[in-house]
């Protein structure tokens, strides 16, 4: 069980920081852009000093839990189904450059010359399934592990995210217009309509 709640914390660790490394990219995305080497020779380190630093802000913490029973996997393990299962229907009619968000940071090395969006699929129920998927994978850490370092993790998540999610929207909104406008107006963020 302290193995579980270890992976736990450290997955919840990473998961908390990918809004704050998007949160590096959409605000400067033309900047990225223009720059000739790569942008991941920047953001990727820049990632990883997140996870160290919410690590050693967190580690103190990372045992202090609200509950411990083994019942609490099974609904994690139906949380983590749920992701694994939303994150293979995300690749559909993506490649990896763009599950990557390449586009975002080097719209030249896309692997594509024309973009499109794409409403299909997942996206016609949901706008950002990548990020309901990292979501159900950190519910399920937290409800598996019952860490409240796990809870406020997720909860810090959230809080970035939905910030992060209004930056991209905006991006997108710039590349895809009228089109866009008229996709985000029928299908929610992230949390499907049912």
């Amino acid at each position: 069980m302290h193995l579980l709640r270890t992976l736990g914390w450290l997955a919840c660790v990473v998961y908390s920081t990918i809004p704050l490394f998007w949160l590096m990219v959409h605000p400067r995305a033309h900047r990225w852009r223009a720059r000739e080497a790569s942008p991941f020779r920047v953001l990727v380190p820049a990632w990883i000093v997140m996870w160290v630093g919410v690590g050693a802000l967190t580690g103190p913490w990372r045992s202090a839990g609200l509950y411990s029973t083994p019942w609490a996997w099974l609904p994690a393990a139906l949380l983590f189904a749920v992701g694994i299962f939303i994150y293979r229907s995300s690749g559909t009619h993506f490649s990896w450059a763009q599950l990557g968000g390449l586009p975002e940071v080097r719209p030249g090395n896309t692997g594509n010359e024309v973009q499109r969006l794409v409403t299909t699929g997942i996206r016609s129920r949901v706008r950002h399934p990548i990020y309901l998927a990292h979501l159900c994978e950190m519910l399920a850490w937290s409800t598996g592990t019952g860490l409240a370092v796990c809870w406020l993790l997720t909860a810090f998540a959230i809080l970035t995210g939905a910030v992060m999610i209004r930056m991209e929207d905006a991006e997108l909104e710039k590349r895809f217009g009228e089109a866009y406008r008229d996709y985000r107006s029928t299908v929610p963020a992230v949390v499907p309509r049912i």
